[in-house]
């Protein structure tokens, strides 16, 4: 690490591959040989439909995206995906949602002004500190999951069996931090700030023959059908984002794939997690069978502890630990751009954190 660079361990906007970022400074007042930036390119020029294309290619790749499913980069956030879910798949159904989180729960409270919802299965009772049990209807016009749970630090272990009803995912928090089978789902979203970009893009996967059965209600910009038929650019697409979501997944190829990521950060996050197991002080706030491998959370046992932890790791180096406002105490979050090294200076930290303060 540069000596002017820190430890981010933001829940997003988070930290970027060094390499990606590099990279994006030399290019920024030329790309190639084009004479400009690409934050000047026309979005329908040549030269940015080199660009998009390739991004669109490269993410096709490494996550092994069949051919019969369209990939957009769209903006709003996944919190427009939570409506335009429901405004493309609901048609006069209803669908099936399981609340293991903040923004699980916040989906199916968009979803319900388009249709019926049914609450498949919640832990909202238990602060979500674990994946809940759930019972799917046979007749739901899809089922919706959110495969990890940034707030509170958890994350699906296993794909549910939905049979011909379609499965939906926000994987905003765990998007190529592991192997998936696409096929598996009929809609993936995510918003690109966790994992993947700066904030502003949203990466949209849909089966194609989940389109054009959207309520007459829906804009035509989370309309699925015709933001697919348009390339992503129906209307004016956060082209510098998507650039930067592309320099990534190049990363991500020479970094061996999303399957050494995966073993990667099984290995980042077993890390941390070994260290709270045995810790006197410190205590992880997840139960240990759904623990998310991207958002450690944990906490002293102490408010004051708990500030006194993120300002000294802060003067440290180590950046953004304090927990969400909801639940506070503390949470790491170790995507694909965490090397290893910063775990284990956050994890030194700690030892002598607990050292002095038990």
């Amino acid at each position: 690490m540069s000596m002017d660079r820190v430890y981010n361990f933001a829940p997003g906007p988070s930290m970027l591959p060094l390499e990606v970022l590099e990279r994006a400074q030399k290019e920024l007042l030329c790309y190639g040989s084009t004479g400009m930036s690409v934050m000047e390119m026309s979005h329908r020029s040549k030269m940015y439909l080199e660009i998009f294309n390739k991004t669109v290619a490269d993410l096709r790749e490494v996550m092994n995206v069949p051919e019969n499913y369209k990939i957009m980069f769209v903006q709003g956030g996944a919190t427009a995906m939570f409506s335009a879910v429901a405004m493309n798949l609901m048609d006069g159904g209803k669908a099936d949602y399981v609340d293991s989180g903040n923004f699980a729960h916040n989906a199916l409270e968009e979803a319900k002004k388009y249709g019926e919802v049914v609450v498949a299965g919640s832990s909202r009772e238990d602060h979500y500190t674990h994946i809940p049990a759930y019972t799917l209807s046979a007749d739901a016009k899809y089922v919706h999951i959110t495969t990890n749970n940034t707030i509170y630090g958890t994350r699906w272990d296993h794909i549910p069996q939905t049979g011909d009803v379609p499965l939906v995912a926000d994987m905003s928090s765990n998007i190529l931090s592991e192997v998936y089978d696409v096929s598996k789902f009929g809609v993936i979203y995510a918003g690109a700030q966790k994992n993947v970009a700066p904030a502003g893009v949203v990466i949209l996967i849909v089966r194609e023959d989940l389109m054009g059965h959207e309520l007459p209600i829906t804009p035509k910009v989370m309309n699925f059908k015709k933001m697919a038929d348009a390339d992503s650019m129906l209307n004016t697409p956060n082209c510098f984002g998507i650039y930067l979501a592309g320099l990534n997944f190049e990363w991500i190829k020479a970094q061996g794939g999303v399957k050494t990521l995966e073993k990667i950060n099984i290995e980042k996050a077993n890390l941390l997690y070994d260290f709270l197991d045995n810790s006197q002080l410190f205590k992880g706030t997840a139960c240990a069978r759904d623990r998310s491998r991207m958002n450690v959370t944990f906490v002293t046992g102490s408010a004051d502890l708990d500030a006194q932890f993120v300002k000294e790791a802060a003067a440290q180096g180590l950046v953004n630990l304090k927990g969400h406002r909801i639940v506070g105490g503390m949470r790491a979050s170790i995507y694909n751009a965490m090397p290893i090294e910063g775990v284990r200076a956050l994890v030194s930290f700690m030892k002598d954190f607990e050292t002095h303060n038990k």
